[in-house]
């Protein structure tokens, strides 16, 4: 799978800690897409590079962590053909998946820790779409 991740300072740690679990999965092409330090910056300018790159299809998925993910979570859902789910816990990152086919996954790095969020980030990237009628919602939103 191809995999865009990002963050903002706050974001930092945690998009370490996911970057590294998903290299050495060795199962994905992952693209880090910054920042590249704990240095103040604005978090949509990364938003907007990772739902950008999703929503023109040059990747299955992208990851972003902010200090909530909530600023994360809006700037992205501004794009087409993107659906940023924000997860704090492995049954929102499943029911993302399984009935929102969520191609975004928001974290706040303020909210949870490195366990929970390897947790959380492994089930956003194995579940699967179920379709049917939520294929139907889906395209009540696109419309």
């Amino acid at each position: 799978m191809n995999i865009i991740i990002g963050s903002d300072h706050a974001g930092y740690d945690l998009k370490e800690v996911c970057r590294a679990h998903l290299l050495e999965a060795g199962d994905h092409k992952v693209k880090d897409a910054g920042v590249f330090s704990r240095d103040s910056s604005d978090y949509p300018r990364i938003a907007k590079e990772v739902a950008d790159a999703v929503s023109r299809g040059e990747y299955d998925r992208g990851v972003l962590i902010c200090g909530t993910g909530i600023g994360m979570s809006i700037t992205a859902n501004r794009f087409k053909r993107v659906r940023a789910a924000l997860c704090q816990d492995v049954y929102s990152a499943k029911m993302g998946r399984l009935h929102n086919d969520a191609n975004v996954l928001a974290m706040g790095g303020r909210m949870v820790g490195p366990g929970l969020a390897l947790e959380i980030l492994d089930v956003f990237l194995t579940t699967e779409f179920e379709g049917g009628r939520h294929k139907k919602r889906l395209d009540l939103i696109d419309g």
